[in-house]
């Protein structure tokens, strides 16, 4: 994680900066599924949660040697005209790190019903007494809106953009460029 490279969304006045995000990071995704890779991580340097959003700074973070692999594949082939790249560089001595993890909610109870009677064979009203109202969650975090592979399903991807630590902490990224424990610089 000892490099980053930014990738700035440019004003359009046909796409909105969260669409032209989750664009962006939906070929981010595939990307990283396509690298096969658990060693790139992400954070957006705008992110904010009032007013919510993740800005219109996606950062990459991850070695030289990963970067360029990323870079290698094209990946960005579409967006061009919506973005502005920097170069891989060096991250700053003395910066701080920071956890940014997907947060999954259960934000659509009607659908937790449907698939409880589809799995259990239950009934509305049985499976609408194990699953009430009070179970569903409304996050107050940014997201993106992605499309899934497997799919096509649209779902919103929470991210949670952990406090900053003084010390880095290894481990995994997933697809999205998220982990559970491991840290990104921020700065």
């Amino acid at each position: 994680m000892d490099h980053y490279l930014d990738i700035q969304l440019l004003p359009d006045p046909e796409f909105s900066q969260p669409m032209l995000m989750g664009a962006l990071y939906n070929k981010l995704h595939r990307a990283l599924v396509s690298l096969e890779t658990d060693r790139i991580g992400v954070s957006f340097p705008e992110y904010s949660l009032k007013p919510k959003g993740l800005g219109s700074i996606l950062r990459i973070h991850g070695s030289s040697a990963d970067l360029k692999q990323l870079q290698a594949l094209d990946w960005l082939r579409g967006m061009r005209d919506h973005i502005e790249l920097s170069p891989a560089q060096q991250v700053p001595a003395d910066t701080q790190h920071s956890c940014v993890k997907r947060r999954q909610y259960k934000t659509n109870v009607e659908r937790l019903r449907r698939r409880r009677m589809k799995r259990k064979g239950e009934t509305y009203q049985e499976a609408s007494e194990a699953i009430p109202d009070s179970v569903e969650q409304r996050p107050d975090l940014p997201f993106a809106v992605l499309r899934s592979q497997s799919t096509g399903q649209g779902f919103h991807l929470f991210v949670e953009q952990g406090k900053p630590m003084p010390e880095p902490v290894s481990g995994r990224f997933n697809s999205y460029g998220l982990s559970l424990g491991a840290t990104v610089p921020i700065f």
